[in-house]
Order: C-alpha cells, then structure tokens, then sequence
C-alpha cells in the first residue's frame, strides 16, 4: 500500500521503464488495494478489471518490444460514471441509468486509452452530477478518506474520495458549478476545472451544456498537467471547442522564474462575510503569505456581481438540465425495472420511468427549470439570468487587465458531516459559491491544497485567463516547491 500511496504519474512511468514492476503488477495491487479499502469508502460504483488487466499488459509488452509508449501508459486512473466508456455502464448515480451500457466512447476516454491508460472503474457521484456532496447518488453516499463521517464533496466525489485513498493515481471528473475543485478541496487533492471548449464534452453525460466541463484529478498539479494535456483539444464532435486556443507555455514543465512574475489578484468579495470559517480563512491567508515571501506581488481586486452568481446559476442551470435530461423517457436508453413494454401506454411508461427513476434533487431541478422556461417566465428569469452572467464575466474581463491570476478560497468551510445539508437545499448550494462564477465565466480554476496545516484538507482556488491553464498550473506547482 506505500507503494501505491506514494505514486505520482510521472514517478511510476519513471519506475515503469527502470523495470522497478510491471504495469500488470502495479494494476493487480490496485485491485486488491480496491477490494479491501473501498467497502468503507464507496468511491466506485463498478470496476472495469478485466479490461484494465488487459490495458496494462498491452503497456508491458510495448516495453519488452521496446516500443514508443503513450504519456499515460500504465497508469491506473478512475473516470467520474457520467462518462461514457463502450462496453461498460454509465449510470450517472440514477436509477433511471441503472442498466444502460455505454454504445462508445466518449472523446476524453478514447483519449486515454490512446495514451495507454488503464482505466480501474467508473467512481461514485451526485445523481446527474447535481450535487454537492455525493449523498445524492441512487448507489449511496461515499465517504471522505480522511473522515468517514463526512462528505467528499461533489458531485465528483467518487474520483476526489479514490485519488485521496490511493485507490486510483488520478482521475477525471466533471466540473458545473465547482465539481471537481470543491471535492479536491474537501479531499486534499488537486482538482483542475479547465477552460470550457477546451476538453471535449462529447460522451459526457450533459447537465448544463453550457457549464460543464471535464477535468482531472490529482495529487500534484504536476500530474494534473500530464492528465489534462492528455485529454484537451478540440473534437469535430463537440462545438463548443476552439481549435485555434493556443495554452501559451509548457504545461508539464514550466519556467518556475517566470511564474514568480505573475500578478496575482485577490478579490475582496471572496474574502468577507459570515459564511467563511477561520479554518479555511487561515490556510488561505497562509498560501498569501507564502507566495508574497517568494516575491509575488499582489493586489486587491473587486468582482462586484460575484454576489449575483449563485441566483444565475440555479436558474441557467436547473433551465440547461430540464432539457438535457427530457431524453431520459423509457423510449430511449434502458429502462427501469418495472417499466415493461406489454399493455403498457407511452404515458404510462413515461410516468413510471420519470416518476420513480429520478431521485429527489433531479426532480427539483426539472422541476424549477421547466418553470422558468416556460410561456411568460422565459424572459423574467432565464434570459435575465443570462444577462447577468454576461456582466459575472465582464468582472472578470476587467480585473485580468490588472492582473495575471485569481486567488480565492475554494469552499466557505471545510468537509461537513454526512446528512448535515441533506434536508437543507440552499446550504448545500451556498458550498459552491466560490467556484460557480467561474463555471459562469468559463474560465480556468484549480484547487489545490493548502499545504502544512493540521485537521482537515483546505484548498485555494486559482482562476486564469481563458486558455492559460499553464498560469495556474505553474503559479501552483511554484507553491508546491516553496512548501516542501
């Protein structure tokens, strides 16, 4: 388990090639490693080992052949099941999934497996990735590695909770309104957010087809570099990319000199009010102080429709989700038990399918975003909505004229208890309130934890200019190095 523990992707490809171990051993510890912690854990819903095994001697024959391996040959990794990966179910945490397998591929995971991953399983998350505690998966809640007693946020949860326990070396999430950042935060993990268009949505599971995002996880930022180069870039498959983005420096290795001249910025509004423990104050305050000894200079900022972006968010996206998931109707896709062809009306199979296929928190949102696009609601909420994103962004537009980066905390408290929130929508909301302007913006953030602090993890949130994902990546590896 130290071994397993202690493995980064670029330390395992190095003891990979050295013939340290094979990539089939490696995989089969990982699995025994699996079957023993994650029963107190429930990071993965379904493991993928016969394929993986496969995966992994497929890595060590190319090295006895001494053939050219991919960037992630070997490399155990674990996929958030709102992805689709041919052959394997994606139930997205609902019932109303339960029993359908993935057709194809989506564009990330062919990825990876072009690069020679081996992919362990699909990992635990909040029902149609609404959530943010990973209590609301149809499969059950899983659990933080560092207290059982509390969350791993969400709705990325299961990848946050299986990179945290070392039971899987990284892994890929999705990102709405903060649901890779806030679980990394919680778990004490590195989660990366990347620019939206730059990794491609086709095969992902859509939510809000305007916010979401894929993005790794991580346990230095380094290896969130190697991951997310492995999967960006634009896919004729998915609009929303840009094949002209340019992401300026080396992402896996930058100049460590020059990220000490980037400006950083911190905006007063993510800094004030009740809702911010001293916890998460004072770690925050101490990675400031860390990066101004280094020589960093730093400024005071405003985003003054920050206090805005939570009431947009929760009409864009339950609006988004409303129509994503109208596909979801016992016609198409698996059915539910219970729901059988026979006498059976189309009413009848919508109604028993939608009925008792969705859980609670998709039905809220259905709910609410079928009301807000509907005949005389349209433009008093929606369209307003969007207009204030638009000026979310401009904020953002105007502070990077002044500085190069963004940082802020990631969450207002750290993990909370199991059930704590459960009956309390609006507190559960109010955890994502830092990352959600980013969604809004489609910029890129990364939550990587405060270092040399005691209890639980505490991340900071660094925000880039769209496509400088190398920024923040470099700006958090230089901190990496400064606190070692």
């Amino acid at each position: 388990m130290t071994l397993l523990r202690d493995l980064t992707i670029k330390n395992f490809r190095e003891g990979l090639l050295a013939k340290k171990y094979s990539a089939l051993e490696i995989a089969q510890a990982f699995f025994s490693y699996i079957k023993d912690t994650d029963p107190k854990i429930h990071a993965y819903l379904n493991l993928n080992e016969k394929e993986a095994l496969q995966q992994a001697e497929a890595a060590d024959v190319k090295i006895a052949k001494g053939e050219e391996l991919g960037t992630l040959a070997g490399v155990p990794l674990a996929i958030k099941d709102n992805m689709l990966m041919k052959g394997s179910p994606a139930t997205a945490g609902s019932r109303i999934l339960e029993r359908y397998i993935s057709a194809y591929d989506a564009t990330a995971i062919a990825k990876l497996k072009a690069e020679g991953a081996v992919i362990l399983g699909k990992t635990n998350l909040d029902e149609f990735a609404m959530g943010s505690s990973t209590e609301n998966s149809a499969f059950g809640p899983t659990k933080n590695p560092h207290d059982h007693s509390r969350v791993p946020g969400g709705s990325s949860g299961g990848s946050a909770a299986a990179v945290a326990s070392s039971m899987a070396i990284a892994a890929l999430g999705s990102d709405t309104g903060g649901s890779i950042r806030q679980p990394a935060a919680f778990c004490g993990v590195v989660g990366m957010k990347p620019t939206y268009g730059s990794v491609s949505r086709f095969g992902l599971i859509a939510l809000a087809s305007s916010l979401d995002q894929i993005g790794p996880f991580a346990r230095t930022t380094e290896d969130a570099a190697i991951l997310f180069n492995a999967i960006r870039g634009a896919d004729p498959m998915d609009a929303t990319g840009d094949p002209n983005a340019s992401y300026g420096p080396d992402l896996t290795n930058p100049d460590l000199t020059a990220m000490r001249g980037l400006r950083v910025g911190l905006p007063e509004e993510y800094f004030v009010g009740d809702g911010l423990s001293s916890e998460v104050a004072a770690g925050v305050d101490s990675v400031v102080d860390t990066l101004q000894r280094a020589g960093i200079k730093t400024k005071k900022i405003s985003l003054p429709h920050t206090k805005y972006a939570l009431s947009c968010y929760y009409i864009i996206l339950p609006a988004e989700a409303s129509s994503n998931l109208a596909r979801f109707d016992g016609i198409r896709f698996a059915r539910i038990p219970g729901v059988q062809d026979g006498n059976a009306t189309l009413a009848d199979i919508y109604q028993k399918q939608r009925g008792t296929g969705f859980g609670p928190e998709p039905t809220r949102r259905i709910i609410l975003g079928t009301f807000v696009l509907s005949s005389g609601h349209y433009d008093a909420y929606y369209d307003k909505a969007q207009r204030v994103r638009a000026l979310v962004k401009r904020d953002f537009d105007e502070a990077f004229k002044d500085v190069d980066v963004i940082l802020t905390p990631v969450t207002p408290t750290t993990a909370f208890k199991l059930g704590e929130k459960a009956d309390d929508p609006l507190a559960m909301y109010l955890s994502d309130i830092f990352t959600i302007p980013v969604n809004l913006a489609g910029l890129p953030g990364v939550s990587i934890p405060v270092r040399n602090i005691s209890g639980l993890p505490v991340g900071f949130q660094l925000i880039g200019k769209p496509f400088r994902e190398a920024d923040i990546l470099g700006l958090g590896r230089l901190y990496e190095s400064l606190i070692r």
